[in-house]
Parts: structure tokens; C-alpha cells; sequence
């Protein structure tokens, strides 16, 4: 690591304390970078990463709320403004209990150069609230998004910051808080994706991200002259975003064996497949937040407080959330014979478990390249609202298929280009970074 960028994390550590998410997606991003700024001394001359690393604008705001037995609680609300020099923020709101000031820092840096990789016009954002949806009645939920959007409504708008959905914010949560932007603003406009498909929403977006994923992890493995047909994979979670990539996954011929909650992981060795799939959309319906159930109905293994990276599979797709693969588990996934990890949540492996793959030549995807369909099909439907044109299915999936492998193979033209072939994880932080960088430098000091 050279003096320059050393001295950069260690002043963003110092001046973020007690974020350690925000401080390891800053220390894998610099790191990839120091072959670009070797080449670029003009950004380091304009002081790029140390504004990439400084958001625009930090909101931070209290959310009343009542609930039904007519007791009034008191939440956060944030929204973190990363980057707006490719276009209006955009980014998800995340409603949960581990909601803080850093996971939102480190998912709006994450999102920037996610962004960038879509090709689409689209800066980095993300927000949220360590309100928990679960266990809320429809009403209480309906109470706490209307507080929430109430004060969020004066920072947003369609060519300023486009909030979507994340973990704890689905098509309801979406449609409470639309609901009371539109009565405050007194206009219909496209300021939130994820909407209802009868209200300027687009199809696929639940699937999106899962979808794309998994066409990302097809171009991997299309490099070593294999695909998904015939390959069992270790899926992690059991939410939307899993939901979407065992669809994907059983459509071109592949076979997924685990899935994973906070109680634990399931085996099946049989396939999720069929009823099994949709069941995934009732245990998500039904609050429960565990996997056991899946066990139960459909007689597969449970392991209790176990992560499912132990599994002899080809392919590892960890779709839950951040930190999830640790270097034992990445030791393990080795042994086994898994050949290609291809990241679905933000983050999900821990610097030192990549480490682990990067040094056994595992193909390896960082969840900002292989996790942008979701955004992707978030700018699409935005262009939808723009055009007050609805397209089909069978034509966003097109789209997201072309956006996914395009993805891909900036990644791995980057990687090329700046020495670093094959390297996934470079490919995506530079080609993320040139866009945005020289972005900045064309607009000033801003």
C-alpha cells in the first residue's frame, strides 16, 4: 500500500470513528486504485478520492411515530447524499434495527461506483432508519413511513435523490411513503422506485438484483468455457434478492441447495425448485425472519446458527447482507471444490476472506458489479416514469441481461487494462472510479 493511500484511510478512519463498515469498503476501494493513480496524477493533484470519501450531504432527522395501543415511539431517519457528479442520488432505504450512521456510509460509497457500472445517469445514495417493519401492523408501518417521508420529502425529488427499497422496505413501504410524498409535493412524479406495477412500477425489479447476479455469474463462468446448467450452488438469505436468483438459477439449469437465516441454513439437496420457490415469498411474508420452516415442510437438513458456505457446491452466491464469508468459510468453500463467488449482497466477504480467494485463483465478483441489476432496473423504471411508458417483461429482462454483461466485461477490460487481469474486484473499482472522477474533474470544485 503506498504512503499516499495509507495516510488517506488512516484520516478516514480517524474522522469516521467507531464505522468499520464504511472504513472497509473505503480500504478495498483505495487499495484497488493505487494502479490508476499511478497512471493519473491529476486526480490525486485534485483531491478526487478525498472528496469521494467525504459525502455531499449527511441528513440525519428524528421520526415520531405511534403505534396502535396508542404509544409514541421515537426512531432515525437518514439519508446519506454520496455523489452527484453522473446524476441525481440514487440508492435504497434500509428499515432495521442495525441501521446506523457507517453501514449507511459504506453502502452509499458502495453505490456510487455501482452506479457508475450501470452506464445509466445515476450519482450514489442510500438511507434508512433503525426502525424494524416486523411484527408492525399494516397501520403502524403506514404510521412511521408517512413520519418518516414527512421530513425526508424536502431533500428528494425526480432530478435530485431517488430513494428506493432495501431490507425492510418492500412494494408496501414504498407505497406509504410515495403516498405521502405526492400529498406533500401535490405532484406525481417518478421520486421513488420499487413502486406497485399499477402505479409506475416495473417488472422484475423484486427479481432484479437476483436476475442480474446470476447472469453476472454466467459471463464468469462462460470465461472458463462453463455455465450455470448443471452447477449446484450455495445460496445465503431468503428474501427478495435470494428469491430472484434461485428463479434464475433453476431457469438456466443450475441447482441451488442452501438457503439461510438468522436461526441458520438449510440443505436441500434435492433443489429449491417448484413450490419451494414461491414458499420463499410466504416465510418472507410471514415475519418469522427463520428458515426452519422451509426444513420442516419440505423435509431438508437444518443446521441451527450455521452459515451454509460447508456445502460441497461449484458456485457460492451470498445474497443476505454484509460480512457474512469469513476466512474459514472461504478455506472451507476452497476444499470443497467451489470454483466461483460471486457476491449478491453488499459486501458480504470480509477482507481477509477475499484475500483467500484472490491467493487460490477463485473467480471472484464484488457485489457492486454483480449486485447492479437492482439499481439498474431501479434507472429503468425511472425511465419508464420519465416516458409514461411501461415496457414488458420479457423487454427489461433484455435490458438487464445486455447491462449485466456489459458489466462484466468493462470489469474485465479494466482489470486488463491496468495490469490486473482477470481481477474482478479491480476491474469494477476502476472502471467505477474513471467515470466518476473524470466527472468531477469536467465540473469543478465541487
Amino acid at each position: 500500500m503506498s504512503e499516499y493511500v495509507a495516510k488517506l484511510i488512516s484520516e478516514v478512519k480517524a474522522k469516521n470513528p467507531n464505522e468499520p463498515e464504511f472504513h472497509q469498503a473505503v480500504q478495498e476501494i483505495l487499495e484497488s486504485l493505487e494502479v490508476v493513480l499511478d497512471r493519473h496524477p491529476e486526480y490525486r493533484a485534485a483531491k478526487i478520492l478525498e472528496r469521494m470519501v467525504e459525502p455531499e450531504r449527511v441528513i440525519t432527522f428524528r421520526v415520531p411515530w405511534m403505534d396502535d395501543q396508542g404509544e409514541i415511539h421515537i426512531n432515525r431517519g437518514f439519508r446519506i447524499d454520496m455523489n452527484s457528479a453522473i446524476g441525481p442520488y440514487k440508492g435504497g432505504l434500509r428499515f432495521h434495527p442495525s441501521v446506523n450512521l457507517g453501514i449507511l456510509k459504506f453502502l452509499a460509497f458502495e453505490q456510487v461506483l455501482k452506479n457508475s457500472l450501470t452506464t445509466l445517469p445515476m450519482g450514489g445514495g442510500k438511507g434508512g432508519s433503525d426502525f424494524d417493519p416486523k411484527g408492525k401492523s399494516d397501520n403502524e408501518v403506514m404510521r412511521f413511513c408517512q413520519s418518516f417521508m414527512t421530513e425526508l420529502f424536502r431533500h428528494i425529488g425526480p432530478n435530485t435523490d431517488v430513494p428506493a427499497g432495501d431490507i425492510g422496505v418492500g412494494t408496501r413501504e414504498i407505497g406509504f411513503l410515495f403516498g405521502q410524498y405526492k400529498r406533500l409535493k401535490n405532484e406525481f412524479t417518478g421520486v421513488l422506485t420499487g413502486k406497485g406495477l399499477n402505479w409506475g412500477g416495473s417488472l422484475i425489479r423484486p427479481e432484479a438484483t437476483g436476475f442480474g447476479a446470476v447472469y453476472f455469474a454466467h459471463e464468469m463462468l462462460r470465461t472458463k468455457g462453463l455455465d450455470i446448467e448443471g452447477k449446484t450452488i450455495a445460496v445465503s438469505g431468503f428474501g427478495n434478492v435470494a428469491w430472484g436468483a434461485v428463479q434464475k438459477i433453476n431457469q438456466l439449469g443450475g441447482r441451488v441447495v442452501t438457503l439461510s437465516g438468522p436461526d441458520g441454513f438449510v440443505y436441500d439437496k434435492f433443489g429449491v425448485k417448484g413450490e419451494k420457490v414461491d414458499y420463499m415469498l410466504e416465510m418472507r411474508a410471514s415475519a418469522n425472519d427463520r428458515v426452519q420452516d422451509y426444513a420442516q415442510k419440505f423435509k431438508a437438513e437444518f443446521y441451527p446458527n450455521k452459515r451454509p458456505w460447508g456445502i460441497k457446491v461449484d458456485v457460492a452466491m451470498p445474497c443476505a447482507t454484509q460480512n457474512e464469508i469469513f476466512v474459514d468459510d472461504a478455506k472451507e468453500l476452497i476444499k470443497n471444490g467451489c470454483s466461483c463467488v460471486c457476491e449478491v449482497a453488499n459486501m458480504p466477504t470480509t477482507l481477509d476472506a477475499y484475500k483467500v480467494f484472490k491467493d487460490a485463483g477463485i473467480l471472484f465478483a464484488p457485489g457492486k458489479a454483480a449486485n447492479a441489476g437492482g439499481v439498474a432496473v431501479s434507472g429503468l423504471e425511472m425511465s419508464q416514469n420519465s416516458m409514461r411508458l411501461p415496457w414488458p417483461k420479457d423487454e427489461v429482462d433484455h435490458r438487464l441481461n445486455q447491462i449485466m454483461k456489459e458489466i462484466h466485461n468493462t470489469c474485465l477490460s479494466t482489470a486488463e487494462r491496468f495490469g490486473t487481469p482477470g481481477n474482478y474486484v479491480n476491474g469494477a473499482n476502476i472502471a467505477g472510479f474513471l467515470k466518476v472522477a473524470d466527472a468531477m474533474l469536467d465540473q469543478g470544485l465541487v
